[in-house]
Formats: structure tokens, C-alpha cells, sequence
């Protein structure tokens, strides 16, 4: 089972029925076709699955070898790659010459088939003594009559010479494969044979492609791409050389096989900087990103474009609206990515274009039989957003769109419309006139409780004009509707005995309006088209009240949301102290307008009261609603300053906070690296031309531009590969070891130098590697032999699932002549640390919220440090866990002892890591409180606690 496990593996097959071998044996040895293609494949399986059979060959010899059937020869030969050719010792066992003549039959055979499979099951041959005989029999199959011979025929070559003896018995291969490239018209074997002299004989493949330059372009899809592989090798050898394979590059473009054309645009990004190469990549990425429907394709194109952004903005922002043409893919993850490539790229030049498409794409959203409609406007409007922020001209343009979906159903994209509208009344003063009309007239088609709240501190704020505070408390007003909000059944027993009928503006009669709305669901519609019910409502709250009919505040009222309550008495405090303040307003209608504010916040206080409110009332919505009512009470120039001075003075600095913070972060995004004074700067204007194509020119002016703008690799580089070395074993070990770890993405690489510290030669010598946690590894690297003082590099590959901490662990074991048994060297272990896989990244308040609440996992950490400043404390912790501080500089300004901060990071698997830092400075001077991290994943707060464990002290 161990030699079964260590041996190379060229298929895997699952089985898990196991057969006796007698019934196996039984089987081969009748004359029952299908019964012994039956035992041959059980065969099989179950020698991949570590059983010896080894009684089984014998009758396999005598029973299957003289049979015709193409299945069973075929089952044979995968027969033969299973089983074990050699002995312990790694000599071939002598009954392997059994088959030996049977396979030169084989490629013999009149049939094309039976040599083609023949042929490709040398292809995994690697025991020379089976192959040597069947060298001319394989030679002579390049010139069969059927191309697919002929296919098979120059991959057994091929993988006869890349062995280590391989030159030695075919010398002359390379001679033999070019003139099967000169001669051949089949596609698939032209490809073979090619690849075979891009590997093994590159001078022979370069020479044939530029005699055939004219060509390229109209040859096969899979032999363009052998092309693109040779070029790419070439130039990665010898840059100097690139410039005459560009063209041919070019010409590729043009290539039916949307395959081709992408590898011809990532070949250009990589080859060359010259503007018209990158843009006629970015203009295939863009081609592709439009016809292709395969959702995978386009956000491999998408991450394409925004790898070419980062390096070449100015020709990305020539396409930009190429790009946009994504939005038309209904997966939200598309839509996501194209908009963060766009918003990176808007200039000047382009706003008013952008911004367009987004609006036609806004107004698409109101079709309700589009999938993920709100989702997709709440993408649009954080996007148009943005876009108003960097060009304040753009917004009058759409604002007064998105306005119409401040109603929305979907409260996350209203509350992006209506913070949206908020910022813009601060920093756009040409637009408050238009937008406040429009906000009083759409008032009571809000249904969102904190849509609302935000809406009342706008209008509260921003109504300057008599006209405009009359109009605002009207429509307060109007959503709050008559009063009382409730009847008590004292009251409701008078009323009734009285019946004294209480008429609203509309002419409807409020106390009856309950039982009309009892006896019917659908409310009257006006003749100017508002619901009559929306102004007829006066019953008790034991009644269900609370449907769509009602007026907005009002129903948020019943419900028991106070603090709206508390809202609603500041925006009227603050309507009627600026109304108080202007000169031109009659005393007696402001003192009667103050009663009756007075009024409803007395009111909203008794609903709060009364025993049919739903819900308690919170003591900070009392709190607000009783200083309004002093301050309605006895106004003064010092209460009425704080109330219309201080409080937008407090917002229009957090505006101006969030701006310098957004200018800084672009300003260091768009930061260039700079050169060193020494650098060699080449002029182009002075360079000899030396006939070269334009082309030429401008890549090796890109190519100097970067050099002496520092932008080109430098030996800082490497110097930073240094720091990431780790040594696996110790210097009097017989082998010493050392890993460079590389973490990218999804994969780790671990290339590790193996060093023979022994004057003795090591013969079979592997590192053998096991993980824990979410790593798996990919392959197992193979056995070597290492002189005396000889070093080899191994290379391990490791796929990495999600962030939960893993360790790679393992050993190097080799064989002497100087022991008996195996020798074993242990590994120290390698942790891999969550700081490779999470950046920092922005979010949003509302967002980072709305994900607090819905994450389920938390890792509480208390605090344990000897730092004593909070502030550094939170510094500290920002640095040690790479991750961004959510909470703008200014809010944590000031030396009270306290600090309250949220830090963001997201991982490269798309998961998002939250952390509070809730930190007190106590009385003997050390710091309490706790930090705590929330996730979608285990993994990811587990991981991240346990670094934060480590790193807080300091």
C-alpha cells in the first residue's frame, strides 16, 4: 500500500465495490466479451485503490493479449499503465518483456486506432527498457496515413525525449518533428509538433514561426495559442526581442477563437507598455466582457480590466463606456465590480456620460419584473452618489430622479437617496429650493422609519423662508394627522352620547371613520386622488390601525417609535425658532403655531403614556420631547443659537471630514513610486531609430518612462523576499532547508532550497508535507538525488479554502549508503498568518451596521495591554491587524479616557471581518474594555481573535 501511494498517478477512478480476484480470473479467462471487459475495468479500480493482484497478469498474458475487442485492448493498456513495472530496487520485472512484443505488434496494427491508443500509453511510459525496443515502430508511425496515428505519434516522442535519457534515443528527434511541421495539414499534429520544439528545440520553433509570420493569422485556434506560449517564452528569456513578436501578436487580434483573443490581450499587458498595445488589449477586453454570456468569463475580464487600470488609467478611461456596457448582465457580482472600475475612472471628460448611463439604468429598476431591482438602484445611487461627490455640477441632474424613490420598499436603497439628499443640501446650495419643494410634496409616500427621521432633520435644518417653514409645518402636520392619536374609553363613551361629530379639513367624519374602515379594506380615493382615510383616523390603538391608508409619521407612532417622536418634536422646535427669528412674521400666528407643536409633542407624550401604545416608551425620546417643550416655552438668542447654528455647523464639519478623507485616499492610491537620483533616464527624441516600427518606439519609451519614474522592479523587491525566508531545519542537520512563502490569493507556493550538508551522495530524497486546517496539497513533490554540497530547489503548491488559520508541517526523508534504513529530517512548522489574506477596505456606516446585525459569529476579547493611552492603543491595533478604521479622526479627537471605534478589512475570499474597539482608561492608569470581532465564517473571527490576543500588549 505505501509503494502504491508513492508511485506517480496518471488517472483516478472511484470505486468502492471490491471484487474477489477468482471471479475476476473466471471472467478473463471465458469467452464472454462484455463479462471480461467487466473484470478488466474491477481490475483496475481495484489496483488504484492499492490491492495487489499480482497471480492475475499470467492469465491476463495468456486470455486477453490475442484478443481483437478495441474496448479490451484499451482496458489492457490501462491495465499495464497501473500495475507495477519494477521491483524494489527500480529494476523492470522480466515478465514486463511479455508485453513488449505486444505492443510493437500493436503499433503495427492495420488499425488506426488500436495504434493510436497504443500510442498515447507510451506517453506514460517512463522505464526505458519498454520503450527502447519500440523506438522505429513509433518512428514509423509519424508517417502513417491517418493524422490521428500521426497526432499520437509526436506526443510519444515528446515524451520520450523530455526524459532524462530521452536525447540519447532520439538524437534526432528535432530534425524529424520540423520536417513533420513542414509537411503536415492536420491541425491537432501540426499543435503537437510545434509544442514539442517550443519545449525541447525553441531555435527550430522561432525559426518556423517568423518564416511563416504572413500565416499566423489565418492557422488554427489551438495552434495560435502554441504561438502565444512560444512568444511568451521567448521574451521572458530575451526582452530586447519583443518587439517583432508584438506585431505578430497583433495580428492574432483578429482571430475568430475568442480563446485566442484573450490570450493575446493578456500577452500584450504583458510584454509590452506601450499605449497602443495596451489599448488595443483594453479594447478586446471590452469585446469580450459584451459578446461572451458565461457569467465566469466576464468577471475574469472584469478583474482583467482592473489590473490594466491600476497601471495604464489613461487609455482605461478612453473605454470607460465600454466597460459600462456590463450593466446589461443581471448577476449582481458583475454589476458590483463594473461599477467600482467605472467610479475609479470618471474625469471631466466623462461625467455627464457616466452619469446618463446610470440614470437610464436607475429608471430600468422601476420595471418590478427585473431581478434584484432593489438591489441593483442601491448600487446605482451609492454610485451616483460618489460621482456628485467628486462633481458637485452633476448632482442637479439626478437628484431630483432619485428623490422618487425615497418611498422604496427596500429601506436600504432609500436610506442611500435620502443621505444622499442630505449631503448635497450641505454642500450644494444652488439645489436646497428645488429640493426642499420636492421633499415636501413626496413627504407622505415615506413609509421607513428612518427614512423619515432623516427627512425631518433636512426640512428641519434647511427651511430658511417663511413660505418654505409654513409649507414644511403643514406637511409635519398633515403625517401626523388630527388629534388625539387615541381615544380613552371615557372619552369614547361621551363622544358617543353626544354624538358630536368632528370634521377634518376633508369634510370626513373622524369618529365614525373607524367602523368605515372596519367593514371595508380598500380606502376612498378623493377626487385630488389622496386616500380619505388618511385624514379619518381617531380610533383607539386596541384597533388594527396600522395599515398603508394611514398618514406616515402617524402609523410609525402606533407602532411605538418614539424616537421618531423625538424627531419630529425637533424638527418642529427648530421650524419654529427660525420662523420666531424672521421679521417679517406676525407674533400672534407664531404663537399659535408653537401651541399647537406644543400640542402634538404633548400628545405623542401621552401616547407613550396610555396603555394601549404597543411599546414603552424609551426615556432619551422623553428626554428630547421635554426640552423641546422648554425651549418652545422660553426661547432665548443662546438655546435658539445651539438649535440652529451649532448643529448643521457639527454636520457641515463631518461632510468636510468624509471629503478630506476620500481626497487623501485618492491622493495616496494615485501616488507614484519615484527614482532614485542615479537613474538612467533615456531621451527618445535622441535614440536611434535603427528602422523600427512605431510600435517599437513607443514600448521602449514606456519601457524607459518606467524606469525613471520608478515604476519598474527594483532590488527592493527583493529585499523584502528576504524577510519572508524561513529556515525548516537546523545548521548541523545533514540536510539543511529554507522556505520563501508566497501567498497569493487562493494559492500558496512554497519554494523551498534543499542543501546536502554531507560529503555522501542522497539518493531518493522528498520533502513530504502534510496540513491542517483549510489547505489541501496539491501535488507531491518528486524524488531527487543530491550530490555531495549539491542544492536543489523544490516547489510545493498549496490551494488555500478560507482564512482560518492552517500550518504546514512535514519532513525530508532520503536514502545513504551510509545507513541501512531511511533517514528522516523533522520540518519545523509553517503558520500560515490570517495578515496574508485580509487588506484594508472602506464601508459605509449603515452598511458596517446592517452587517453587525446580521453576522452570527463573535469572538469577544478582553483587553489586556501595557499601553496606557487609548489612542495609541487604537493605533496599535490598526497596525498589528491590518485593517481600516472605520471611525472618521475627528469623532475620536479629544482626551476623555474613552474611545469607541470600528475597524473593516475584507478577505480575499470576498468575507468581511468587523472588530469594535470599546477601550477605557481606568483610575490607576491601565486600560480596560473589550474588542470585539464579528464574521460570517468562524474561521475569520477565531483567527483574527487570536492575533488580536497576541499583538494588543504592546
Amino acid at each position: 500500500m505505501a509503494q502504491s501511494v508513492e508511485r506517480s498517478c496518471t488517472m483516478l477512478v472511484h470505486f468502492d465495490k471490491p471484487s474477489s480476484g477468482n471471479e475476476i480470473k473466471e471472467a478473463l479467462e471465458g469467452n464472454d466479451g462484455p463479462a471480461k471487459v467487466e473484470a478488466l475495468q474491477k481490475a483496475i479500480m481495484m489496483l488504484l485503490n492499492g490491492e495487489q493482484l499480482p497471480a492475475l497478469f499470467i492469465t491476463i498474458v495468456r486470455y486477453v493479449l490475442p484478443s481483437e475487442d478495441h474496448t479490451v485492448q484499451k482496458l489492457l493498456l490501462l491495465y499495464l499503465e497501473t500495475i507495477e513495472k519494477t521491483d524494489s530496487s527500480g529494476k523492470i520485472l522480466p515478465e514486463m518483456i511479455l508485453i513488449c512484443q505486444n505492443l510493437r505488434n500493436n503499433l503495427q496494427h492495420p488499425n488506426e486506432y488500436i495504434r493510436g491508443v497504443t500510442l498515447r500509453f507510451l506517453c506514460r511510459i517512463r522505464e526505458e527498457e519498454i520503450f527502447e525496443p519500440l523506438i522505429p515502430s513509433i518512428l514509423t508511425c509519424l508517417e502513417h496515413r491517418h493524422s490521428y496515428v500521426r497526432r499520437n505519434a509526436v506526443l510519444a516522442i515528446n515524451s520520450i525525449y523530455k526524459l532524462p535519457k530521452g536525447e540519447m534515443h532520439l538524437q534526432d528527434a528535432p530534425d524529424l518533428i520540423e520536417k513533420v511541421l513542414n509537411s503536415e495539414q492536420d491541425l491537432s499534429t501540426k499543435r503537437n509538433a510545434f509544442l514539442m520544439l517550443c519545449n525541447h528545440a525553441q531555435d527550430r520553433a522561432v525559426h518556423y514561426l517568423l518564416s511563416q509570420v504572413d500565416n499566423v493569422a489565418h492557422w488554427g485556434d489551438i495552434l495560435q495559442m502554441a504561438v502565444l506560449e512560444l512568444i511568451r517564452k521567448v521574451c521572458r528569456g530575451n526582452p530586447g526581442e519583443k518587439g517583432k513578436y508584438i506585431k505578430i501578436i497583433l495580428a492574432l487580434l483578429q482571430s475568430t477563437s475568442t480563446a485566442v483573443v484573450y490570450e493575446c490581450a493578456v500577452t500584450l499587458v504583458g510584454l509590452s507598455q506601450a499605449p497602443t498595445a495596451i489599448r488595443a488589449a483594453a479594447n478586446c477586453y471590452c469585446q469580450l466582457l459584451v459578446s461572451q454570456s458565461d457569467n465566469n468569463v466576464k468577471l475574469i475580464v472584469l478583474d482583467r480590466l482592473q489590473e490594466l487600470k491600476a497601471r495604464h488609467r489613461e487609455v482605461m478611461q478612453d473605454v470607460l463606456m465600454d466597460v459600462l456596457r456590463a450593466l446589461t448582465s443581471p448577476n449582481m457580482d458583475i454589476r458590483k465590480k463594473t461599477l467600482d472600475i467605472a467610479l475609479d475612472l470618471i474625469t471631466s471628460r466623462n461625467i455627464d456620460e457616466v452619469v446618463m448611463v446610470l440614470k437610464k439604468e436607475v429608471m430600468k429598476t422601476q420595471n418590478k419584473e427585473l431581478d434584484k431591482g432593489p438591489e441593483y438602484r442601491q448600487l446605482l445611487v451609492q454610485a451616483i452618489h460618489s460621482c456628485a461627490v467628486k462633481f458637485p455640477d452633476v448632482a442637479g441632474n439626478v437628484i431630483h430622479l432619485l428623490m422618487d424613490f425615497l418611498g422604496d420598499t427596500n429601506t436600504a436603497s432609500a436610506l442611500d437617496v435620502v443621505f444622499f439628499v442630505r449631503e448635497i443640501m450641505e454642500t450644494n446650495t444652488k439645489l436646497r429650493a428645488s429640493i426642499l419643494e420636492r421633499l415636501l410634496d413626496s413627504y407622505n409616500q415615506i413609509r421607513s422609519s428612518r427614512v423619515c427621521s432623516c427627512t425631518l432633520w433636512i426640512i428641519g435644518e434647511y427651511c430658511d423662508q417663511k413660505e418654505d417653514i409654513y409649507a414644511a409645518l403643514e406637511a409635519i402636520k398633515s403625517a401626523l394627522g388630527p388629534l388625539p392619536f387615541f381615544q380613552d374609553d371615557d372619552d369614547a363613551e361621551k363622544g358617543k352620547d353626544e354624538k358630536d361629530k368632528i370634521k377634518t379639513k376633508d369634510g370626513i367624519d373622524a369618529t365614525t371613520s373607524i367602523s368605515v374602515q372596519q367593514t371595508s379594506h380598500r380606502p376612498a380615493v378623493l377626487a385630488d386622488g389622496s386616500y380619505a382615510s388618511q385624514t379619518a383616523i381617531t380610533d383607539t390603538v386596541t384597533t388594527s390601525t396600522l395599515s398603508s391608508t394611514a398618514p406616515n409619521i402617524r402609523a410609525l407612532l402606533l407602532t411605538g417609535d418614539y424616537f421618531l417622536g423625538g424627531v419630529v418634536a425637533g424638527a418642529l422646535t427648530k421650524l419654529l425658532l427660525r420662523l420666531r427669528k424672521s421679521t417679517n412674521a406676525e407674533a400672534t400666528e407664531v404663537n399659535k403655531l408653537t401651541a399647537e407643536a406644543m400640542l402634538y409633542i404633548v400628545s405623542i407624550l401621552r401616547l407613550g403614556e396610555s396603555q394601549a401604545s404597543l411599546h414603552p416608551r424609551d426615556d432619551d425620546a422623553v428626554d428630547r420631547m421635554v426640552t423641546c417643550l422648554k425651549v418652545l416655552t422660553r426661547p432665548d438668542d443662546e438655546v435658539a443659537k445651539v438649535w440652529l447654528e451649532e448643529c448643521r455647523h457639527s454636520f457641515a464639519q463631518m461632510i468636510h471630514d468624509k471629503l478630506t478623507r476620500d481626497a487623501e485616499e485618492a491622493k495616496t492610491k494615485d501616488s507614484q513610486a519615484q527614482a532614485q537620483p542615479d537613474e538612467l533616464i533615456d531621451f527618445h527624441h535622441l535614440k536611434a531609430r535603427r528602422g523600427m516600427s512605431q510600435l517599437e518606439i513607443e514600448d521602449q519609451v514606456q519601457t524607459d518612462l518606467q524606469r525613471a519614474t520608478g515604476l519598474a522592479e527594483t532590488g527592493s523587491e527583493t529585499a523584502s523576499r528576504l524577510s519572508r525566508v524561513l529556515q525548516l531545519t537546523g545548521f548541523s542537520d545533514p540536510v539543511y532547508a529554507e522556505a520563501y512563502v508566497t501567498v497569493h490569493q487562493y494559492d500558496i507556493v512554497l519554494d523551498v532550497t534543499v542543501i546536502n550538508r554531507t560529503t555522501e551522495t542522497l539518493q531518493n530524497l522528498c520533502l513530504e508535507l502534510a496540513t491542517m486546517g483549510d489547505l489541501k496539497l496539491v501535488e507531491r513533490p518528486q524524488n531527487y538525488t543530491l550530490g555531495p554540497g549539491a542544492q536543489k530547489s523544490v516547489r510545493a503548491n498549496i490551494k488555500v479554502s478560507s482564512t482560518e488559520t492552517g500550518a504546514i508541517f512535514g519532513n525530508i526523508v532520503y536514502e545513504s549508503s551510509a545507513y541501512a534504513d531511511r533517514s528522516v529530517v523533522v520540518l519545523n512548522d509553517i503558520h500560515i498568518d490570517i495578515m496574508d489574506y485580509i487588506s484594508p477596505a472602506s464601508c459605509p456606516d449603515v452598511q458596517f451596521r446592517s452587517m453587525w446585525a446580521e453576522f452570527e459569529w463573535e469572538n469577544k476579547v478582553a483587553i489586556n495591554t501595557t499601553i496606557t493611552d487609548v489612542s495609541e492603543f487604537l493605533d496599535h491595533i490598526v497596525a498589528s491587524t491590518n485593517m481600516r478604521c472605520a471611525t472618521p479622526r475627528s469623532a475620536l479627537e479629544g482626551e476623555c479616557g474613552f474611545l469607541a471605534a470600528n475597524l473593516y478589512a475584507k478577505s480575499v475570499f470576498g468575507e468581511d471581518a468587523l472588530v469594535n474597539v470599546s477601550v477605557e482608561k481606568q483610575p490607576d492608569g491601565k486600560l480596560a474594555g473589550y474588542i470585539r470581532i464579528r464574521s460570517k465564517t468562524q474561521g475569520i473571527a477565531l483567527s483574527l481573535g487570536d492575533k488580536l490576543i497576541l499583538k494588543q500588549k504592546g
